[in-house]
C-alpha cells in the first residue's frame, strides 16, 4: 500500500470513529428526552391527583386516605385548622389558683347570666340557682376571683359523648380549686340535651369543683349518681358547634382529646337576672 493509500485509510477510520461518537451522543440525547417526557407526564398526573384531593377536602367530602375531613389520624398528621372568628389563644396559666367554696345561699332561688368571653367569641350562659344552688354559688365565686382567666378548654369528645369540657386553668384536666361538693339536679334519664351546662367530676360524686362541660349533641351519661346540670347556653352555641366540627386531636399524655381549634376562656362576668 502506497503512502497515499495509507493516509486515506487512516482518515477513513478517523471519520468512521467520529461518526460513531456522534451517533452515540444522538442516541443518548433521544433517550434523555424520552425519560424527561415520562417524568413530566408523571408529574402532571400526580399534580392532577393532588388537585382533586384538595378540592374534595375543601368540599367536606372524604379525602383519599378514607378518613373524614376534620378527624386527624395522629398527632403527626393533624392539620392546622383555624375556625373563622377565633384568635390565637393565650398561653396556659402557670400560677397556682385556688378558691373557697361559698355557701349555697349565695345563689339559692336566683338566676344569673354569665358572659364568657373566649378567643373564639362570646358564649352566654343562664345559671339556675334554684335547681343547683351550690354549683351556681361555686361558679359565681370562681368567676369573681378570675379563676378561669386564660384557661383552655382541654377536652372535646366526638363519639358517643358530645361535650366540650373547660374550667381547668392548668389545661391538664386534673386541676381543681382546692375544694369539692356533691351532685345537684342530675337528670333522671341520664340524658343531656344540646346546650346543657353541667359539672365535670371524677368517679367521686363529691369531686365537683371548677370543671364544667357544654353539651353540643344529645348525650347519655349513665352513672348511679349523675352529673349536675346547673344552667344552659343562651347564645354562642354556634361557636361550640364550630369547634366541635373542626374535630379533636388524638389523646395526649393525660388522655385528653383536645379541640383541634384551641379555645380558651379569657374572662367570665356574672350578673343576677332580674325578674
Amino acid at each position: 500500500m502506497s503512502p497515499i493509500e495509507r493516509d486515506r485509510a487512516r482518515e477513513k477510520r478517523r471519520y468512521e470513529k467520529h461518526q460513531a461518537k456522534l451517533e452515540r451522543r444522538q442516541a443518548e440525547a433521544r433517550r434523555n428526552k424520552q425519560v424527561l417526557g415520562i417524568v413530566l407526564a408523571m408529574l402532571l398526573v400526580i399534580g392532577g391527583f393532588v388537585g382533586v384531593s384538595l378540592a374534595l377536602s375543601k368540599d367536606g367530602k372524604t379525602v383519599a386516605s378514607g378518613q373524614p375531613t376534620g378527624q386527624p389520624t395522629s398527632a403527626a398528621t393533624t392539620p392546622a385548622v383555624h375556625v373563622a372568628g377565633c384568635d390565637t389563644p393565650p398561653k396556659v396559666p402557670t400560677d397556682k389558683r385556688t378558691g373557697t367554696l361559698p355557701a349555697k345561699k349565695t345563689a339559692a332561688g336566683k338566676t344569673f347570666i354569665a358572659t364568657v368571653t373566649t378567643n373564639c367569641g362570646v358564649i352566654t350562659m343562664e345559671l339556675d340557682g334554684t335547681k343547683a344552688p351550690q354549683t351556681v354559688a361555686s361558679f359565681l365565686g370562681l368567676a369573681k376571683s378570675g379563676y378561669w382567666a386564660d384557661s383552655p378548654c382541654h377536652r372535646l369528645t366526638t363519639s358517643s359523648i358530645f361535650v366540650l369540657q373547660c374550667g381547668d386553668p392548668t389545661g391538664t384536666g386534673s386541676g381543681n380549686p382546692g375544694y369539692g361538693f356533691g351532685v345537684e339536679n342530675a337528670p333522671a334519664d341520664s340524658t343531656f340535651a344540646p346546650g346543657t351546662l353541667a359539672m365535670a367530676r371524677t368517679t367521686d360524686p363529691n369531686s365537683n369543683g371548677g370543671q364544667f362541660f357544654i353539651v353540643y349533641r344529645s348525650t347519655v351519661l349513665k352513672d348511679a349518681t349523675g352529673y349536675s346540670i346547673f344552667g344552659k347556653i343562651t347564645s354562642g352555641m354556634d361557636i361550640v358547634d364550630k369547634i366541635a366540627a373542626a374535630g379533636a386531636t388524638p389523646p395526649d399524655a393525660s388522655g385528653n382529646t383536645a379541640p383541634v381549634q384551641p379555645i380558651s376562656i379569657l374572662t367570665v362576668d356574672v350578673t343576677e337576672k332580674k325578674a
